[in-house]
C-alpha cells in the first residue's frame, strides 16, 4: 500500500541532481588533462556524434541523445565529458610512473587528431601532475622543471592533505599546468581536488569573456555621459528658449536612450554570466580549504589581485549602463513634462482665442438676426399693404397706411419669435 501521494514528475531527476557528475578518482602518481570548449547551440549534435565515434572505436556505450555528462574508459584513459550552460569540458585521467613532469600528458593518449577535431573553440586547457612525496622530487627542482622561471602560486589544500602549485600561464603547447602533491589524499579526494583546480581556470576564463566587452563599451559610455550632461545643462537653461528647441532636445534624448538600450541588450547576458562564473570561481577556491606556504601567494590571493579587479570592471560598466538608462529616462520624463506644459499653455491660448472668436461670431449673428427680422418685417409689411390695397379695390373702406403701420409691430414680434425658435432648435440639435 502506497503511503504517499503521486510523485511530482520531476521528483526522481531532481533528487539525483545532487549526485550527478561525480568526480573521477585518481591515485598518486597520476596525470590529468582538461579541456573546456565553447560550443554553439547548433554544434551540440555534432559534439555528441564526435564523442560517440570515440566510444564506438573503443567498445564503450555512447552517451544518450539528451545526455549532459558521460564517463568511460578509453584505453588507459578515464574520460569524463560534461556539458555546461555555454561550454563543454573533457577531463582525462590516467595512472602514471615517476618521471619528468608533463613529459607524457593524458591528452596525448587520445587517438591522433580526435581532440583537435572537437567542435567549438578552446576556452581553457590544462595538464596536471598528481605526485606522491615518495617520488623523490625535491619541491624546488619540481617547480623549476614544471614552470621554469615563471612566478609560482601555491598553497596547502584540503586542510594540509596536499600541496597545489601553478603559474596560471599558457605554455607553448596551449595548456596550463598544475602540480598537486599528495600528502594524505584518498583517490576520490585527489580527483575532486584536481577537478576543482581545473574548474577554477575554466570558470575564470568564462567570466573574463565579459572583460573585452566592458573595455569596448567604456569609451562609448563616457561619450554618452558627456552628451547627457550637456543635454541636462540645456534642459536647465531652456526656460527662455523656443519650444522647438525642447523638441530637438527630446529627440536627442530618445536617440541616447535607444543607444543605451541597444548596448544593454547586447551585453547584459555576458555581464550576468560574468557574475555567475565569478561566484563559481570563489566557491571552488573556498572548497580548496587553503593554507599559506611560506614565500608563495595562495590561489585566493592571486585571484584577488588579478581576477577580482577585472570582474569588478565588468560589474562597474554594467552598473553604469543601468544608471545611464535611468538618468536618460528621468531627463526624458522631465523634458516631456515641460514640453507638455508648453503645449497645454498653447492649447489654452488657442482655446481662449477660439472663445473670443465665438463671442464675436455670436455678436455678428445677433446683428444679422436683427437685420433679418427687419428685412422680414419689411417684406411682410409690403404683403400686408398689397392685401389692404386689394381690399380697398373690392370696396372696403381701408386706410392702407394705417393698416400697414398697425401690422408692423405684430409682424416684428412674430418674426422675432420665429428666429428665436429656429435658433433654439439648432442649439438642441448641437447638444445631441
Amino acid at each position: 500500500m502506497r503511503l504517499l501521494p503521486a510523485d511530482l514528475p520531476e521528483r526522481g531527476a531532481l533528487a539525483l541532481e545532487v549526485h550527478a557528475r561525480p568526480s573521477e578518482p585518481l591515485a598518486a602518481p597520476g596525470r590529468g588533462s582538461y579541456v573546456a570548449v565553447l560550443v554553439d547551440a547548433d554544434e551540440r549534435d555534432r559534439e555528441l556524434a564526435h564523442l560517440a565515434r570515440l566510444c564506438r572505436q573503443h567498445g564503450q556505450p555512447a552517451p544518450a541523445a539528451d545526455a549532459v555528462h558521460w564517463s568511460g574508459a578509453i584505453g588507459a584513459l578515464r574520460v569524463k565529458w560534461e556539458r555546461h550552460g555555454e561550454f563543454s569540458s573533457y577531463t582525462l585521467l590516467m595512472p602514471a610512473k615517476a618521471g619528468e613532469p608533463f613529459a607524457d600528458t593524458a591528452a596525448e593518449r587520445l587517438p591522433p587528431g580526435w581532440l583537435s577535431a572537437v567542435p567549438g573553440l578552446t576556452v581553457y586547457a590544462g595538464h596536471a601532475e598528481l605526485l606522491s612525496p615518495d617520488d623523490g622530487h625535491a619541491v624546488g627542482d619540481l617547480l623549476r622543471a614544471s614552470f621554469g622561471t615563471s612566478t609560482v602560486v601555491g598553497s596547502a589544500v584540503g586542510d594540509g592533505a596536499g600541496l597545489a602549485y601553478s603559474d596560471f600561464l599558457t605554455h607553448p603547447d596551449g595548456f596550463g599546468r598544475f602540480v598537486l602533491i599528495d600528502q594524505g589524499f584518498t583517490p576520490l579526494v585527489a580527483g575532486r581536488m584536481l577537478q576543482r583546480l581545473f574548474e577554477i581556470e575554466a570558470y575564470r576564463m568564462m567570466a573574463l569573456l565579459a572583460f573585452p566587452v566592458a573595455r569596448r563599451l567604456s569609451p562609448r559610455l563616457l561619450a554618452i555621459e558627456r552628451s547627457l550632461a550637456a543635454l541636462a545643462d540645456s534642459i536647465a537653461a531652456g526656460s527662455a528658449r523656443e519650444p522647438s528647441h525642447d523638441e530637438e532636445l527630446l529627440q536627442e534624448l530618445t536617440r541616447l536612450a535607444a543607444e543605451i538600450e541597444s548596448g544593454l541588450a547586447a551585453s547584459q547576458f555576458r555581464f550576468g554570466a560574468c557574475r555567475a562564473y565569478a561566484a563559481l570561481v570563489r566557491t571552488r577556491i573556498g572548497e580548496l580549504r587553503e593554507r599559506r606556504l611560506t614565500g608563495l601567494q595562495t590561489l585566493d590571493e592571486f585571484m584577488g589581485r588579478r581576477f577580482t579587479p577585472a570582474v569588478a570592471t565588468c560589474a562597474t560598466v554594467s552598473q553604469r549602463m543601468h544608471d545611464l538608462s535611468e538618468r536618460v529616462a528621468q531627463a526624458s520624463h522631465l523634458l516631456s513634462t515641460r514640453v507638455d506644459i508648453v503645449r497645454e499653455q498653447q492649447n489654452l491660448a488657442l482655446l481662449a482665442s477660439m472663445d473670443r472668436r465665438a463671442k464675436l461670431q455670436l455678436r455678428l449673428q445677433q446683428t444679422v438676426e436683427g437685420l433679418s427680422v427687419a428685412a422680414i418685417v419689411y417684406y411682410m409689411a409690403g404683403v400686408v399693404g398689397y392685401i389692404a390695397k386689394g381690399g380697398r379695390s373690392l370696396g372696403l373702406r381701408l386706410d392702407v397706411d394705417l393698416v400697414v403701420g398697425m401690422a408692423v409691430p405684430v409682424l416684428g414680434l412674430l418674426a422675432l419669435r420665429a428666429v428665436r425658435r429656429a435658433r433654439h432648435r439648432a442649439s438642441e440639435q448641437d447638444a445631441h
